[in-house]
């Protein structure tokens, strides 16, 4: 077995992890940080609309000579406005300016066609209405909220209201990241850019929902035992799958990344930036979020029920009261998952004494080592 899978293997028993819920103030103080950063450059920035929200044109011109950082000096001073310019693969130019109205779109394509020594016909341009763009923006907000309300309201019903509410905080966090990172670096929004942030609420709503249903697994009845507090189990939960959401997001990162820095960056396709620079940010913010934020937000929650709050009294009176006799506490939990998912919900819930069975036939005492 490849070093990797062996350690997978052992988070997965748990006999080794770490204590992510233990140190989740310092993974809330992260988040934080980076949410004031992100809502900081947001509101100091703002965010580079595209032509699709805020109206404007996009002029092709023939084969040309001329340089991209050129071409950008002209259609700026032709529009009065900040312009985008790409170089397509046959040498032709795309010339994006934003905020443009029609009346003056045929002084702009003769001032390019003059600069560029084109003729003026052989520069085509086409016209983005505000309007539209207007309709756009308004468009996607409402499925953004439509999404998040129908997360909320599916989590609730199949786990409970407090995983629900951790899941949309998350998810929060992501957008706000994300949008956040576009505002710093002002690459342009576009609807490939709406398109791949809900993407990544979906990545990062799939790693939430694995460690959720691991979590409702191993908390079944877990009142009748006296062995672990529910941030225990729920550290269990996050240590178990953690190889598993770390190899998603690699494998979802790469082809992104492949994108974003080669196609993006090295080959000069930016129209590629819109779509890559979310999925890439969101991705990691997601995988980020599941693990250190969602789960740790519910052991928050939980933690102030009532019944919870009886049991950490519980568990940790019996702690002091086997230390104080010189035993030890046996980890039957990492010994049961070796038998499966069956035995080890036996031996987080079961009663005190009951034995986990290894096989038929066969058992030993959870509370003591073979």
């Amino acid at each position: 077995m490849s070093k990797l899978g062996n350690l997978g293997a052992r988070l997965h028993r748990g006999e080794i992890g770490y204590d992510f819920v233990k140190n989740r103030k310092i993974w809330y103080g992260i988040s934080i940080l980076i949410t004031i950063t992100a809502i900081v450059g947001l509101a100091v920035r703002g965010l580079n609309m595209g032509i699709e929200f805020q109206g404007g044109a996009v002029f092709t011109t023939p084969k040309t000579s001329v340089s991209v950082a050129q071409a950008r000096e002209y259609a700026e001073d032709a529009s009065g406005h900040d312009a985008i310019v790409q170089k397509l693969g046959d040498g032709k130019l795309r010339i994006q300016v934003s905020g443009i109205e029609t009346k003056e779109a045929d002084r702009v394509s003769a001032e390019l066609a003059k600069h560029l020594k084109v003729d003026e016909s052989d520069v085509t341009g086409e016209l983005v209405g505000p309007s539209w763009g207007e309709q756009i923006a308004n468009k996607a907000w409402q499925g953004l909220g439509i999404f998040l309300v129908l997360v909320v309201i599916y989590l609730a019903i199949a786990f409970e209201w407090r995983m629900a509410v951790a899941a949309f905080v998350a998810l929060i966090h992501d957008i706000t990241i994300t949008v956040g990172i576009y505002a710093l670096v002002g690459f342009e929004v576009t609807p490939g850019t709406v398109i791949g942030l809900l993407t990544i609420l979906g990545y990062s709503l799939y790693d939430t929902v694995v460690v959720f249903d691991s979590l409702k697994e191993q908390t079944k009845d877990i009142t009748k035992q006296t062995r672990w507090t529910y941030s225990e189990i729920a550290n269990r939960s996050i240590n178990s799958t953690l190889v598993r959401s770390v190899n998603t997001t690699v494998v979802a990162l790469l082809p992104v990344a492949g994108l974003l820095f080669i196609g993006g960056g090295f080959l000069g396709a930016g129209m590629l930036n819109d779509i890559s620079l979310s999925l890439f940010v969101g991705l990691a913010a997601g995988a980020y979020s599941s693990i250190f934020i969602a789960t740790p937000l519910v052991a928050d929650l939980k933690e102030l029920e009532p019944q919870m709050k009886a049991l950490r009294k519980r568990v940790l009176a019996k702690r002091a009261q086997s230390a104080a006799k010189g035993e030890s506490l046996d980890n039957g939990f990492a010994e049961a998952l070796d038998d499966g998912p069956e035995d080890a919900a036996a031996a987080v819930v079961g009663p005190r004494n009951q034995p986990a069975s290894r096989s038929r036939g066969r058992g030993r005492p959870s509370g003591k080592r073979r």
